[in-house]
């Protein structure tokens, strides 16, 4: 069975106020050609169809044409909810849908309850676990621990029982949208923490064939059997230097994986450049970035004046601009941002309490301020769906 696995759409997103619309809408259309070009047995979507819970209307209406598409072409579709996602919103309709082979799975219940294929050498059962906030689901998977590796081990544990009571050489395929150790980040990701107690061992999934994941922008091999295909357009100028792709993936009568990479259209490439002002406006090895969305760090001691009317003659494309004088680290004139560039909210808050009062907190102060975490999580989770 030759599966296209894809994910992080992010509809409706824009790029340092660009609008993306237009790009995603190049996205889809090279997702519906490259399914019927290479003979795709199945799609697969990791979560992060929309950018947020409530979309806007033109993201709607895209996501509905890439569904009639899909469904025209007769290729099964299954999809799961991510974290930027409305699970019930994106989940309405959802037995209706699946009439025309798109499968959406967003309700946790349902994690062990596969949509079956199946190919000339048997079925394959494909499993959808939607994004899983532990607060929220820690009762319905009966953990103790409200933690990720808890409930997502606990949904797997009803994939594997589910899967052990079918046939023998039933091959399965697993839908997750987690940060998995060993995943790299970029800064587009939001919400889930990146590394820590939100990070999960790529064991959690063990006994599958393979393992089909979102929510890390950047395409990646965890194993030969569990990766990330990563976003289709690049969302922030970390992804600078991805290529953006899906993964061309066939599961053969045995379950073994073979995968290629597919490279996703660039609407306009991405160029981080540094220097002083009069630096970048002269050096002629920049010519290339001309066209490029640029975003240009400017190492002036003194801010230079209209830096941005005299980048743009040059970079008509620039979107971003970053003044980083250079200058020593304990220099108090460095700026509270960039102290706090790539620090995790619990990191900051722990800096604060030793900053406070001389010391850090002990492991039960952390602890409580990870459920504090956790719980305003929580409650934006339940407030966007109550929208």
């Amino acid at each position: 069975m030759r599966l296209l696995h894809t994910s992080d759409w992010h509809l409706g997103r824009a790029f340092h106020r660009v609008n993306l619309l237009g790009a995603q809408a190049g996205f889809i259309g090279h997702l519906v050609d490259t399914v019927r070009e290479r003979e795709v047995d199945a799609v697969v979507v990791s979560g992060d169809v929309y950018d947020r819970a409530v979309p806007p209307l033109a993201a709607v209406e895209l996501f509905d044409d890439a569904l009639h598409r899909l469904a025209d072409l007769g290729v099964p579709t299954v999809m799961i909810s991510g974290n930027h996602d409305s699970a019930r919103r994106l989940g309405v309709g959802a037995g209706l849908i699946g009439r025309a082979g798109v499968h959406l799975r967003t309700e946790p219940s349902a994690a062990g309850t596969p949509v079956v294929l199946r190919d000339a050498h048997g079925d394959v059962a494909f499993y959808g676990l939607p994004y899983l906030e532990p607060a929220l689901v820690k009762d319905e998977f009966g953990v103790d621990k409200a933690g990720h590796e808890a409930v997502l081990g606990a949904a797997m544990d009803r994939v594997r029982a589910d899967l052990a009571a079918r046939a023998p050489g039933t091959r399965s395929v697993v839908l997750a949208h987690a940060f998995v150790t060993g995943g790299q980040a970029s800064d587009s990701e939001r919400d889930i923490t990146v590394g820590g107690v939100a990070a999960v061992p790529a064991g959690v999934f063990d006994g599958v064939d393979y393992v089909a994941l979102g929510h890390l922008h950047g395409c990646q091999t965890l194993t030969e059997r569990v990766r990330y295909s990563g976003s289709p357009l690049a969302y922030s100028f970390s992804e600078a230097g991805h290529r953006k792709s899906m993964w061309l993936v066939d599961l053969d009568a045995n379950g073994a994986v073979t995968a290629e990479r597919v490279d996703c259209p660039v609407p306009r490439p991405l160029a981080r450049i540094g220097g002083t002002l009069d630096d970048l406006l002269a050096d002629p090895a920049l010519t290339p970035h001309e066209d490029a969305w640029v975003e240009a760090t400017l190492t002036d001691p003194v801010r230079p004046s209209d830096p941005m009317a005299r980048l743009t003659e040059r970079f008509p494309h620039t979107l971003s601009l970053v003044f980083a004088p250079e200058r020593a680290e304990d220099d108090p004139r460095v700026s509270y941002a960039r102290r706090l560039a790539g620090r995790s909210d619990q990191q900051i808050a722990q800096d604060f309490v030793a900053h406070v009062r001389g010391t850090g907190p002990d492991v039960e102060e952390a602890a409580v301020l990870r459920e504090a975490f956790d719980a305003v999580r929580a409650d934006h989770a339940v407030r966007e769906v109550a929208r």
